[in-house]
């Protein structure tokens, strides 16, 4: 059976991990082999990709141009100018693709209208099946091109309940066609690889210290992170903060910590390889995220068994923390504030208890579990 994945992008976002463990545990779990997995690269974005190259994944180049390192990035215009600009490039490059090869299954996680829109051009032979995260916006130019190509859509795969109950409302696709599908965030084999690293790894930072993981935009709402750690600081100076990440952000973020007076004590460290080696020895994860669907790095926190600060955004924190650990009013300071006084007035035994839980609740989000879920959609 011949499954094509479509998932361009030219920023690092977490769905790009949920992609190539996706198509890793299609070609890794089954013992006779029935799947036959492809990745198409639309713009040079999967060349030179960790998980690609680690774990030999077939890649389909519709073009030997590196688009990727010429479209602009950061900011709303330049994101729709590229998204615009790969949607144009590949029209006809994705069409004959398809038609030519044929797979059984084409499954889209990203830039998603232009595999959608072709859908009705397609062999016949080839299911889509549509992959929708949070709660998208249903305007009517949205509402009107899912309804019409809906019945062009084999399935529609969320990774959250709540997600699942927003599309069941929205009644664009059949309430049969759609599936939760967890994302496969747990690669216990790198897990495992990145935690020895972390065993012989000396953290630059010598204090206690917060740690928060995100791309520095609008949605991980790290300026209140900023100015939650302002106000901790006057109650509890032992503290500092490790901000993990890169974005737009990242300079109005450093000038804010240089206004408050915090900057010392602040400390932005970029993207990270590997970022167990820093979780392990922080003193809990905070998210402060306006939306997530699930929220990737809460379920790497809850691996590596620490407790867990988390908004009540929606629309995946709630459903893995549940009471198992503390959630604050979204975009809400005092309640952050007072969610971490809580935190630190919580005994050892009750904080130990629910790490344990937590990460047996994380189980359905390893690459196993989602074969299993996958491979049911799929027959």
């Amino acid at each position: 059976m011949k499954v094509f994945y479509w998932s361009p992008f030219f920023s690092h976002v977490a769905t790009i991990k949920a992609v190539t463990r996706s198509v890793v545990s299609l070609t890794k779990f089954p013992q006779d082999g029935k799947y036959k997995v492809s990745l198409i690269d639309a713009i040079g974005e999967w060349e030179q990709n960790e998980d690609i190259l680690k774990n030999k994944i077939s890649v389909i180049k519709l073009s030997d141009t590196k688009l990727k390192n010429y479209l602009p990035k950061g900011g709303f215009l330049k994101s729709r100018i590229s998204y615009l600009t790969i949607f144009f490039w590949n029209f006809f490059k994705l069409k004959n693709l398809i038609n030519k090869e044929a797979p059984d299954f084409l499954i889209i996680h990203l830039m998603t209208s232009l595999p959608i829109f072709l859908s009705s051009f397609f062999n016949s032979k080839t299911k889509v099946i549509l992959r929708i995260s949070g709660f998208p916006k249903i305007n009517i130019i949205r509402y009107l091109f899912w309804k019409i190509h809906a019945k062009k859509i084999y399935k529609v795969t969320c990774p959250t309940k709540k997600t699942y109950d927003f599309l069941v409302k929205k009644k664009i696709f059949d309430r049969e066609k759609i599936f939760v599908l967890s994302d496969p965030i747990i690669d216990m084999r790198e897990f495992s690889i990145k935690k020895k690293e972390g065993n012989n790894f000396i953290s630059p930072i010598k204090s206690k210290y917060l740690i928060s993981i995100g791309r520095l935009t609008k949605q991980k709402n790290f300026e209140l992170l900023i100015n939650f750690f302002y106000k901790l600081s006057f109650k509890y100076s032992k503290f500092e903060l490790v901000i993990i990440g890169e974005g737009e952000d990242e300079l109005k973020l450093k000038n804010l910590s240089k206004k408050l007076n915090i900057e010392k004590k602040v400390h932005f460290l970029g993207y990270q390889k590997n970022i167990f080696k820093y979780l392990k020895n922080a003193e809990c994860f905070i998210l402060t995220s306006l939306w997530e669907d699930p929220g990737f790095v809460i379920v790497e926190a809850a691996l590596s068994n620490i407790p867990i600060i988390s908004s009540n955004c929606p629309n995946g924190p709630e459903e893995i923390i549940e009471k198992n650990g503390y959630l604050f009013q979204n975009n809400n300071l005092e309640s952050l504030l007072k969610k971490f006084d809580e935190f630190l007035g919580t005994n050892q035994d009750s904080i130990y208890k629910n790490k344990l839980i937590l990460k047996k609740r994380i189980k359905k989000f390893s690459m196993f579990q989602h074969y299993k879920m996958l491979s049911k959609i799929i027959k």
